[in-house]
């Protein structure tokens, strides 16, 4: 067999956890399959060096912060490397330039094109195992672009599909996917499988086991996924098509603070206005999520919607940019200190009333809608901030997940 196995950040944070991934990987190995590992860089690495980006530059251009950022994985996979080196197993470490993994040329939220696996067949077919560098790639003018946060996992996905691997294996901090985020709701309980597009909502709204695009990936190329716990050897979650089992009418509860909503106020009540303010963002790839029209009136409407808190002050500076220009808006208003929940599940569908028993839960403990959001198996809410933990604990007492 040829596995795939992808670990995060917290899995190699350490001499000691290097060495236990290194081993789980040399035992995969030594059982006769070949093995690719995707590695994240180790710990808080990453955050380690935004910051130090932000003391020297504030500024600093994207393509400078992807060079400093691939750093992380290069160190990660070395190490790694040497560590299954050691105990007796031939090991390599290849960076983005070295496999050839290529991408669009969007520093920061690089996608990826396509995936030269020359160099990985001749290292496995030397037998090695062999281990890439995640979350970065190669644009068409050979500089070193990152796939955003969480990017590794869909290396991992491209690289499985890209080899038409057997397993490709995701490993985490926690055992599997669960209800909702046990830190935050204790009585959560691990799904034995989910469907794709239910982990590819529940990736999208908060759920930080899975990089929503390698769900993406995953489906369009038909890789079937593990998320399994790096500290254990649990069976973890099974991420795939179609699952056996009768789907639940809700199979999790997800949070995301990572969130801010911008209130355009006062813009002209006629046709070409909702088009002129989401191209201007757009055009600098600036995803929004939650759109909210009002009815118009004495000639205006007002649009809220809610971007990435990364984004806020980026998409701000540009709509002032064109406020008194294009948009002819009165003004725009900012909130930072608010979060999405959602509920996920495919049984939504065949059934009614889902979203009146989760406004239901809100209102049992007193938490108040800002904003809603729904898709056939999607219900999202934007709530103030602080009442994040209370509400996910409700809805998902309300939905009988425990």
């Amino acid at each position: 067999m040829l596995i795939v196995k992808k670990f995060g950040g917290t899995s190699v944070a350490d001499k000691e956890k290097i060495f236990n991934v290194a081993r789980r990987c040399v035992e995969d190995y030594k059982n006769g399959n070949e093995v690719v590992v995707v590695l994240s860089a180790m710990g808080k690495q990453t955050d380690l060096l935004l910051a130090q980006a932000r003391e020297i530059n504030p500024n600093a251009s994207k393509r400078e912060v992807d060079m400093l950022l691939t750093t992380g994985e290069q160190i990660s996979v070395s190490l790694m490397a040497m560590a299954m080196n050691s105990l007796g197993v031939p090991a390599i470490s290849l960076n983005a330039f070295q496999v050839a993994m290529h991408t669009t040329s969007v520093y920061g939220s690089a996608r990826i094109k396509r995936i030269d696996v020359d160099r990985i067949h001749s290292e496995l077919a030397n037998n090695k195992i062999v281990i890439v560098t995640g979350f970065q790639g190669i644009n068409s003018f050979g500089d070193y672009t990152t796939l955003g946060r969480g990017g590794s996992d869909t290396t991992a996905v491209a690289i499985a599909a890209a080899l038409n691997a057997d397993a490709c294996e995701i490993y985490t901090d926690v055992d599997g996917v669960f209800t909702a985020d046990p830190r935050l709701v204790p009585n959560a309980k691990k799904l034995n499988e989910i469907t794709y597009d239910e982990m590819l909502e529940l990736s999208s709204l908060g759920a930080g086991v899975l990089h929503n695009r390698s769900v993406e990936m995953a489906k369009k190329y038909g890789v079937q996924l593990v998320v399994r716990s790096s500290l254990n050897n649990s069976e973890g979650t099974v991420v795939k098509e179609e699952i056996k089992m009768e789907k639940m009418l809700v199979s999790g509860v997800a949070a995301d603070k990572n969130t801010a909503r911008i209130a355009v106020i006062g813009l002209e009540d006629q046709p070409g206005v909702a088009f002129k303010l989401f191209n201007h963002l757009a055009r600098h790839n600036i995803n929004v999520d939650i759109i909210l029209q009002s009815v118009g009136r004495n000639g205006t409407k007002d649009i809220s919607f809610t971007v990435s808190e990364d984004s806020v002050e980026e998409a701000v500076e540009i709509l002032e940019r064109h406020r008194a220009g294009s948009l002819k808006c009165h003004k725009i208003d900012v909130e930072k200190s608010v979060a999405k929940v959602s509920i996920v599940g495919a049984g939504m569908m065949s059934n009614a009333g889902v979203a009146a028993k989760m406004f239901e839960a809100l209102y049992d403990v007193g938490v108040n809608i800002k904003m809603i959001s729904t898709s056939e198996i999607r219900v999202t809410v934007l709530i103030d901030e602080i009442y994040v933990e209370k509400a996910m604990k409700a809805v998902h007492d309300k939905f009988s997940l425990a």
